[in-house]
Order: C-alpha cells, then structure tokens, then sequence
C-alpha cells in the first residue's frame, strides 16, 4: 500500500469506520475486524480493492427518503493487520489509533494459529479481549 492510500484509508476509517473485535461465530474468540459504512458504493469498492474485505449492502426500508447504504467488512486477520500496520500512523481519532496499536503490539502474541488454548492462554485471550474494549 502507498502511504498516500494509507492516509486515505485511514481518513475514511477515522470518518465512517470501526476498528473492533469480533466474533465470527459464537464459541469462538474475538478477532480484529475492519468496517466502514457508507453510502458511496465507488468509494467503499476502492477500499476493497486496496485492504480487502466484502461490501454487504443494506436493507434501505424507505428508499423514496433514504439512499442505499453499504458496508464494506474486512475480517480476514492477515488483511486486517497489514492494513492497520500501514494506516496507524495516520489515524486521528486517538481512541481508533489506541486500538490498531494495541492489536498490532497484542493480538498475536495471545492467539494460537491452531485454537486450542490451555487454560492460562485462555486467560490471556480473555484480558486481551477486556483490556481492548477498555482502551479509552
């Protein structure tokens, strides 16, 4: 990624983006995610094409008042951290910087690539997840 994509991407995410743990399914542990929801589809696919991810569209109720709206979700980890590895240094929003820095600096240090966890990996996992959802 060039740095003047990085900063772009990183302006979209501090506007209309998320940068969070989630989980895919419901025993699982968290994992990092990216979202950003717009109603720019053009915009959303530039994004795609550069970080990845899937645009889902939305169910637009009342669309003689409202635009369609998407959402692009990029779940993939290797997706993930390489794009938060480019775009940090340009995030704004402080709490969105604290949280791509913390999962670069933690997330793979308390994941094990087969998932299975001891129980003081676990642990780990578990204060990894807190401390994120803590960051102010």
């Amino acid at each position: 990624m060039k740095d003047w994509e990085a900063a772009y991407i990183a302006g979209i995410i501090d506007g209309e983006g998320s940068i969070l743990l989630t989980r895919i399914h419901k025993n699982d542990f968290r994992r990092p995610c990216i979202t950003i929801a717009s109603t720019d589809i053009e915009l959303l696919e530039f994004v795609q094409s550069t970080i990845g991810g899937a645009i889902v569209r939305k169910k637009n109720y009342k669309p003689t008042i409202h635009k369609n709206s998407f959402s692009l979700n990029v779940k993939s980890k290797r997706d993930v951290l390489n794009t938060l590895k480019c775009i940090y240094p340009y995030l704004r929003v402080e709490l969105k910087r604290r949280r791509a820095i913390y999962i670069l600096d933690n997330y793979e240090l308390v994941t094990k690539r087969n998932g299975k966890y001891k129980l003081e990996e676990k642990l780990k996992k578990i204060k990894f997840e807190e401390a994120f959802f803590n960051l102010k």
